[in-house]
């Protein structure tokens, strides 16, 4: 957190928090900062992201969203900025490339993301986790590369996996729609959904991921950590395929996600 809102300083107009009742120095970092700060129970990333662009007082015409591990290169603060100044009425959203570091490593791995949208233009779809911002208005890919340092070591990234892939089993197991309509032939976010939605499907489907991984990616440029990595991302799948498998097989939840939550802090404001 702290490393997050030193990354956001002098740069951000405001800076909005939505904690869920964090147990950890979380809000301690947050009010050291100015952050703006409400606390509000959790029910799914969607939802509380809908929360947020709907019910925060944000007085800026453009909003980003950024998670607590990610870092805005100053190249890419640049580009916001002045596109930003220069985007007629018609542009309502900005994507650019998101790259990965794991282990504190740099792999070869980038994804293009939707995060900065002009205020009111923007909603989240009602999913658990893997939200993806949609967007009412044209948008425009812009330069500069957004930094994913996804979690401090591996006992922290398996723990946040383990969560990850029991909200995900839990919508395969209910049904529930995917973050955008699943399509082979549209843009980037539905062809990517398309392939989550048939992916079990596939014959040697782990064998072949770890090859797209590992091979066509171009995560082998980094050596043992992209090995890892790229093995890790399988097993990571497997859990969802054997999670929903236990699901139907007992034909109800049998997952306990760790949904840790701590009193409200009387310093910040308390919402439902």
């Amino acid at each position: 957190m702290r490393k997050v809102l030193e990354n956001l300083q002098g740069w951000a107009s405001e800076v909005f928090l939505v904690d869920s009742y964090s147990c950890d120095d979380t809000l301690d970092i947050a009010l050291e900062f100015g952050v703006k700060i409400i606390q509000r129970s959790f029910t799914g990333f969607g939802d509380q992201w809908n929360y947020a662009v709907k019910n925060l007082p944000i007085s800026c015409p453009w909003v980003m969203k950024i998670d607590p591990d990610e870092i805005i290169t100053n190249d890419l603060k640049k580009s916001i900025s002045e596109n930003i100044a220069i985007a007629n009425s018609h542009i309502c959203a900005f994507s650019f490339d998101r790259q990965l570091y794991f282990m504190s490593r740099s792999l070869p791995v980038r994804q293009e993301v939707l995060r900065v949208w002009r205020n009111g233009t923007c909603y989240f779809p009602e999913v658990l986790v893997n939200e993806h911002p949609i967007i009412d208005g044209k948008v425009l890919k812009i330069s500069g590369i957004l930094e994913h340092h996804d979690s401090p070591n591996l006992f922290h990234w398996l723990h946040k996996q383990n969560n990850y892939s029991s909200y995900e089993a839990i919508m395969s197991f209910e049904k529930r729609d995917l973050s955008y309509q699943p399509k082979l032939f549209g843009n980037s976010m539905e062809r990517r959904m398309w392939a989550k939605l048939k992916f079990y499907s596939f014959p040697f489907r782990y064998s072949a991921l770890f090859l797209y991984y590992f091979i066509f990616i171009g995560c082998w440029r980094s050596g043992k950590v992209g090995f890892i990595w790229s093995r890790l991302r399988c097993d990571v799948m497997r859990l969802v395929e054997y999670k929903t498998f236990e699901m139907k097989y007992k034909g109800k939840y049998s997952l306990n996600i760790e949904t840790k939550k701590c009193q409200p802090d009387k310093r910040v404001k308390q919402v439902t």
